[in-house]
């Protein structure tokens, strides 16, 4: 029988404040379980626990959690609300307030990159970006 695999995303003292703010960011979110320690939640269907585990261990970019769009208004909502109080990267990158690394990319990349006439330029241009812009890609 297979598990299912979900992150632990570990916190000093404030997972119930990350959980309550992430369920507030994404449709289809809630709180499943909490105690003073752990706080199990749902995003868009996907488990996550939050652990308050003290201050010896920090987010880095070495681990983030790729968002894939539709469209732009998709783009400028999770750009904007994780991005508040956060700090904005290249390429679709950013880094929320908490110091989570999210990838806020558009899910026709992948189409766009393939196109191996066309990658180079659509690299060219994401590479001038921080917020991905969709039609400045389909039209590089």
């Amino acid at each position: 029988m297979e598990k299912q695999i979900y992150s632990c995303l570990w916190f000093d003292a404030n997972s119930k404040a990350a959980a309550d703010y992430y369920c507030t960011v994404f449709q289809n979110s809630k709180i499943i379980s909490e105690n003073p320690m752990v706080v199990i939640f749902e995003l868009n269907n996907t488990k996550f626990m939050a652990l308050n585990g003290g201050p010896q261990y920090k987010f880095s970019a070495a681990t983030s959690h790729v968002i894939e769009c539709e469209t732009q208004e998709e783009i400028d909502h999770y750009w904007t609300e994780l991005g508040k109080d956060g700090k904005h990267s290249q390429c679709g990158w950013l880094d929320d307030k908490f110091g989570v690394t999210w990838q806020i990319i558009p899910s026709i990349l992948g189409q766009l990159m393939a196109d191996q006439e066309k990658a180079p330029r659509v690299i060219q241009a994401f590479m001038k970006m921080t917020k991905f812009d969709i039609e400045t890609l389909k039209n590089a």
